[in-house]
């Protein structure tokens, strides 16, 4: 509970401290080691974490908006109800960390890596996701709406009841991926891969998947009325049999939809 703001902390040894409710607003932590500590309810708005060891740090409720977090390790953590809203976060590691009704609103995560985390209830609203890594990542119940960010990976996840409205996503990664009822509307997909991933449901209305790779990929139900699929790559009449069409659907070789087997 104590008040330690704008303290000079850098480098600081602070393993397995406990910190519950202690204020560094404007603190500068830089470098240094809070592995395994308690933070919970502890408020680092604005604090300086620029290459800190934070792994397996306990963080319910934690205040970290406007902080900085560049090459932060992060691993392990478990963030419930923590606060990461415009936190910059470039070349950061959150591996294996379990996050849950948590908000990285408006937050910088390029080239941040989520491998192997968990996340439910979540808001990555606005986030800027350039090169960000969610390699076997569990995404469920979370918003992504109006991301932004070229050559993002989410192979091999599984995407549950995600919203990526208005996602600006070109070059992205989604093969072999699970994408379950996911809401992709108006979300600008060019060039993306989607081979091997299995999508059931989903709302593509409106999308632009141009240029975009399905090869072997399960489309069960999905919605892509109103989508771009121009030069769409590897998607075969049977998978497009499986998945939803209209005259608002632009097909792969340029045409109106619908979809129609045996129609050229």
């Amino acid at each position: 509970g104590m008040t330690l703001n704008d303290s000079n902390l850098a480098g600081a040894v602070l393993r397995q401290a406990i910190l519950l409710g202690t204020t560094l607003l404007d603190a500068n932590l830089a470098g240094a080691d809070l592995s395994g500590a308690k933070l919970e309810r502890a408020d680092l708005q604005r604090a300086n974490l620029s290459g800190a060891d934070l792994s397996s740090a306990t963080m319910a409720g934690t205040m970290f908006s406007g902080a900085l977090l560049e090459g932060t390790n992060l691993s392990e953590v478990a963030a419930a109800g923590a606060m990461f809203k415009q936190v910059r976060m470039k070349d950061a590691r959150m591996l294996e960390a379990s996050v849950n009704d948590a908000s990285f609103h408006q937050a910088s995560l390029v080239r941040t890596s989520f491998h192997h985390s968990r996340f439910y209830d979540v808001d990555f609203s606005e986030a800027n996701l350039d090169e960000a890594l969610f390699y076997h990542t569990r995404l469920h119940h979370s918003r992504l709406v109006a991301v932004a960010g070229a050559g993002v990976s989410f192979g091999g996840s599984r995407i549950d009841h995600c919203d990526f409205t208005h996602a600006v996503l070109p070059g992205s990664i989604f093969g072999r991926a699970e994408v379950i009822q996911c809401v992709f509307r108006n979300a600008k997909l060019n060039d993306s891969d989607f081979r091997e991933a299995r999508l059931s449901g989903g709302d593509f209305g409106r999308a632009t998947l141009r240029g975009t790779r399905f090869g072997g990929a399960t489309l069960k139900t999905a919605d892509f009325r109103g989508a771009d699929l121009t030069g769409a790559r590897e998607l075969t009449a049977e998978q497009l049999a499986h998945a939803m069409t209209d005259e608002s659907t632009t097909l792969p070789n340029g045409k109106p939809g619908p979809y129609r087997p045996g129609r050229r």
